[in-house]
C-alpha cells in the first residue's frame, strides 16, 4: 500500500500540470452537467415494510389520482382578541379570500371555512386548505404570489392570517452561511497550526475542489437516479470536513519529511506513502460507516449515506493526487517564513505539548482513564430518556408563519388537530361494505384518546374507505404514540366483527413507525459497521486489542454526544444559546446519523494517531516511547483537524432547519468528545496500561490478515534520495 501510494504521490508531483488540468476538467464537466440537469423531484420520506407505508400504498392503488403528492397550503384566519371570525366584516373578508384563492390556475380545490365547519370552538379561529393540482416543485412563483396576495388582502380587514403547508414552505437546504463560517474558522486554525498562509490555504482550496466535484455530481445525477434535494446536505458537510483534514495530514507529513532533510519530490513521495496510507484507511472506515446506512431500509437515508460516501472517496483522491501536485508548484510555500528565508527547516521539538501530555497520561493512566470515562458516562445519562420523532412546524421559530399557524390551530381545534391519524379500511370482498366501514369508524371514534372522526370517504368501486381520527394530544406527545398502538392492538377484534381490515397511516403514524424501525435497525447496523471496521483496523495496526479499544471509545463518545443532543433539544438545557425555540423529540434518524458518521470520523483520529505509534514501534521504539512519539508528531495536527471539523459542523447550528441544526450540534459535540477526551486522553492511558500487549496479535490471525505497510516501513528502508543540505536552497528564491 505505502509503495503504491508513494509512487502515485511522486507521479502527481512530477506531472503536476496534468493532474491539475484533469481535476479542472472533471470539475468543469460535472459542473456543466449540474447546470443542465433537470431539477430533482423530492418524492418525500418513504419506508418500505411498515404499516404506514403499506396503508399509503393502498390509498394510491384504490384512489388513483386522489392521493398524489400535490402541494397544499393551510390558511389560518385569527380574529382580534375578543372578536369572532363569524362577525359580518370578517365573514365577508374570509369568503372573498377563499374565492380569490380558488381562482389560481393550478388550484384544484378550496373551501369557504365558514361553510365547511372549519371554525374553532370559541369562534376566534378559522382555516381553509388550498389544494393544488401539482406538486410543490412544479408550482410557479406566480402561483405562490397569488396566494400571498390573497392573504395580504385578508389582513387588510383586521384579521391576522398565518399560513403553512408545502406550497409556501420557506425551508430548504443550507444557504451557504454555514459553510462560510466553518471555512473561516478552519482557515484560522490552519494558519495557527502551520504558520504559513500557503499551508493554510492549500487544504482549504483542495477541499473546496472536492466538495465542488461531489455536489455537482450529485446534482447532475439527482434527476436520473431519483435523488431528493436534501441528498447533498450530508455530502457537503462531510466532504468539506474530511477534505480539509485529509489534505492537512498530507501537508503536515510533507513538512515533517522536509524537516528531516528530504528534497521536495522525495518529501511528497514519503508523505503520500505514509500519511496517504492513513488517509486511505481512515477514508475506508468513513465509507463503510456511511454505506452501511443502507441496512436501515430508509431510501432517503441510503441515498444520503451513499452520496456522502462518494464525497469522502473524492476527498481521498484529492488528497492523494491534487495535494502533491500543488506542492510540486510551490514546494517551499507551505513552509514557515523563517525556513523559506534561512534555507533550513527545524524539526518538531522533542518536548512539545503533545509529548508532555503523552508522558503525563502515561504516568497517571488510571486517573486519566477514570476521569474521562466518568465525564462521558455522565453526559450519556440522558440517553435513557430518549424520545424519537420527526420535527415539524412545531419546532420552527415563532418568527415563522408556519409555527404561528401551527400554534393557532392547536389553540382553536385542540393539540391533536395538527396530527390527525388516517385510517384506511379495506372492505374488498365484503357483501355489505358500507355497514362494515361505518362500524370501523364508530369503534375507532369511541377509542379513548380520540376526540373526533371524520365521515368516511369511499372510493368509486366501494371497496375502500379512508377517514381521519383526531387525537386529543399533540403529534409528538408520547400519549399519541400509545393511542396509535391501542388502535392497532384492537384491530383483530374490530376486524373480526366488521369483516374488513384497516391500517393506520398519516404523518403522525408514519413518524412513529419510522422511529420504531430505526431503533430496531440500530443494533444490526452497529454489528455490521463496527465488525467491518474492527477487521479493517486489525489489518492496519496488526493488533487485536487496539481495534477493540477504538470501538469502545467510539461508543462512549457517541453516547455522550447523543446525551448532549437530548439535553439541549429534548430537555431544553441551554437551548436558547443554540437558537432552539421549541424542544421536543429527537429526530428519528439522529441516532443512526451519529453512529454512522461519528464512527467513521472517530476512526480517522484513531488511524492518524495510532499509526504514528505503530510506525515508531515497528522501528524499534518501546511501547512508552512509541506512545510519546505518536503524540509528538500527531497530537497538534489531530487537534487542529478536530477543531476544523467542529467548526464546519458547528456552522450548521445557525441554520433555521431544525433537523440540520440538530445534526450540526450532534456531530460537533461528538467530534469534541471523541478527539479531546477519547483519543487525546483515553487512548494514551489505555495504551500505557496495555504496554507491549497492545500490539499483540494471535499468530494464526497474523498469518491470515494481509500486510499493507501503512506505517511506510518499506519507504524508509530505502532512505531519502537527496542531499539534506540541498533540500531547500534551489527553490527558496523562486518560492519567494
Amino acid at each position: 500500500m505505502a509503495t503504491i501510494l508513494s509512487k502515485m504521490g511522486r507521479l502527481a508531483f512530477q506531472q503536476r500540470w496534468y493532474v491539475v488540468l484533469i481535476w479542472a476538467a472533471v470539475l468543469a464537466a460535472v459542473g456543466l452537467g449540474a447546470i443542465k440537469a433537470p431539477a430533482a423531484v423530492d418524492d418525500g420520506l418513504s419506508m418500505p415494510g411498515i404499516e404506514s407505508q403499506k396503508a399509503f400504498d393502498l390509498l394510491e392503488q384504490r384512489f388513483p389520482g386522489e392521493t398524489a403528492d400535490t402541494a397544499s397550503a393551510t390558511i389560518v384566519f385569527i380574529a382580534p382578541e375578543g372578536e369572532k371570525v363569524t362577525s359580518p366584516a370578517y365573514k365577508q373578508s374570509i369568503k372573498d379570500t377563499a374565492i380569490a384563492l380558488g381562482s389560481g390556475d393550478q388550484v384544484a380545490s378550496v373551501d369557504d371555512p365558514l361553510k365547511s365547519s372549519a371554525v374553532g370552538k370559541d369562534g376566534s379561529i378559522a382555516f381553509t386548505t388550498v389544494t393544488f393540482a401539482v406538486g410543490s416543485a412544479d408550482l410557479t412563483e406566480a402561483d405562490r404570489a397569488q396566494v400571498k396576495e390573497s392573504i395580504s388582502r385578508a389582513q387588510d380587514s383586521g384579521l391576522t392570517v398565518e399560513s403553512g403547508g408545502s406550497a409556501l414552505a420557506t425551508g430548504g437546504p443550507p444557504g451557504g452561511m454555514a459553510e462560510v463560517i466553518g471555512v473561516s474558522i478552519a482557515a484560522v486554525v490552519l494558519l495557527i497550526t502551520f504558520g504559513s498562509l500557503a499551508a493554510a490555504g492549500l487544504p482549504l482550496l483542495t477541499a473546496v475542489v472536492g466538495v465542488g466535484v461531489s455536489l455537482a455530481s450529485i446534482i447532475a445525477l439527482s434527476s436520473a437516479l431519483g435523488l431528493s434535494d436534501s441528498t447533498g446536505t450530508l455530502a457537503m458537510m462531510l466532504g468539506l470536513a474530511v477534505g480539509i483534514d485529509y489534505a492537512l495530514f498530507v501537508v503536515s507529513r510533507y513538512r515533517e519529511e522536509r524537516a528531516r532533510g528530504a528534497a521536495p519530490e522525495e518529501a511528497a513521495r514519503l508523505a503520500a506513502g505514509t500519511a496517504g496510507s492513513a488517509v486511505v484507511f481512515a477514508g475506508l472506515t468513513v465509507v463503510i460507516a456511511l454505506a452501511g446506512l443502507s441496512v436501515v431500509g430508509i431510501p432517503m437515508l441510503t441515498e444520503m449515506g451513499l452520496a456522502a460516501a462518494g464525497a469522502v472517496v473524492i476527498a481521498v483522491l484529492v488528497a492523494l493526487t491534487l495535494v502533491p501536485a500543488l506542492l510540486g508548484f510551490w514546494p517551499n510555500a507551505v513552509l514557515v517564513r523563517q525556513a523559506r528565508r534561512s534555507g533550513r527547516i527545524a524539526q518538531a521539538p522533542e518536548n512539545n505539548l503533545g509529548t508532555r501530555w503523552a508522558r503525563f497520561a502515561q504516568r497517571r493512566p488510571v486517573p486519566v482513564l477514570l476521569l474521562g470515562v466518568a465525564c462521558l458516562g455522565a453526559l450519556a445519562v440522558p440517553v435513557g430518556s430518549l424520545q424519537l420523532g420527526m420535527p415539524g412546524d412545531e419546532s420552527m421559530p415563532v418568527s415563522t408563519t408556519e409555527r404561528r399557524a401551527y400554534d393557532a390551530l392547536a389553540e382553536g381545534f385542540g393539540p391533536g388537530f395538527n396530527g390527525p391519524l388516517t385510517v384506511v379500511v379495506d372492505a374488498k370482498g365484503n357483501s355489505a361494505p358500507e355497514t362494515a366501514i361505518n362500524r370501523v369508524v364508530e369503534e375507532i371514534g369511541g377509542t379513548e384518546g380520540v376526540i373526533s372522526v371524520s365521515p368516511a370517504h369511499v372510493n368509486d368501486v366501494g371497496d375502500t374507505a379512508v377517514f381521519s381520527a383526531v387525537p386529543s394530544t399533540a403529534p409528538t406527545d408520547e400519549r399519541t404514540k400509545d393511542l396509535v398502538e391501542t388502535i392497532r392492538d384492537q384491530r383483530s377484534g374490530i376486524e373480526s366483527g366488521a369483516g374488513v381490515s384497516y391500517e393506520v397511516t398519516g404523518t403522525t403514524a408514519l413518524n412513529i413507525d419510522i422511529a420504531q424501525k430505526v431503533q430496531a435497525a440500530l443494533v444490526p447496523y452497529l454489528i455490521v459497521v463496527v465488525g467491518l471496521a474492527i477487521v479493517l483496523l486489525m489489518v492496519v495496526f496488526r493488533s487485536l486489542l487496539i481495534p477493540l479499544k477504538a470501538a469502545v471509545g467510539f461508543l462512549l463518545s457517541v453516547l455522550a454526544s447523543l446525551g448532549a443532543v437530548i439535553l439541549v433539544f429534548q430537555q431544553g438545557h441551554g437551548a436558547s444559546l443554540f437558537g432552539v425555540e421549541q424542544t421536543g423529540p429527537i429526530m428519528s434518524m439522529m441516532p443512526i446519523f451519529l453512529v454512522g458518521i461519528v464512527f467513521g470520523l472517530a476512526m480517522d483520529y484513531e488511524v492518524f494517531l495510532v499509526s504514528r505509534m505503530r510506525e515508531a514501534h515497528v522501528r524499534g521504539d518501546s511501547a512508552p516511547q512509541a506512545i510519546t512519539s505518536g503524540f509528538r508528531h500527531s497530537a497538534r495536527v489531530v487537534v487542529a483537524a478536530a477543531l476544523i471539523m467542529i467548526a464546519v459542523f458547528a456552522g450548521f447550528i445557525g441554520e433555521s432547519d431544525s433537523m440540520i441544526k440538530m445534526i450540526g450540534f450532534g456531530l460537533a459535540s461528538a467530534i469534541l468528545f471523541d478527539a479531546f477526551i477519547v483519543r487525546m486522553a483515553l487512548v494514551p492511558a489505555v495504551m500505557a496500561l496495555l504496554g507491549d500487549r497492545a500490539w499483540w496479535l494471535p499468530k494464526w490471525l497474523d498469518r491470515v490478515l494481509p500486510r499493507v505497510d501503512v506505517e511506510g516501513e518499506s519507504l524508509h528502508r530505502d532512505g531519502p534520495d537527496s542531499d539534506p543540505d540541498a533540500s531547500l536552497a534551489p527553490e527558496a528564491a523562486a518560492s519567494r
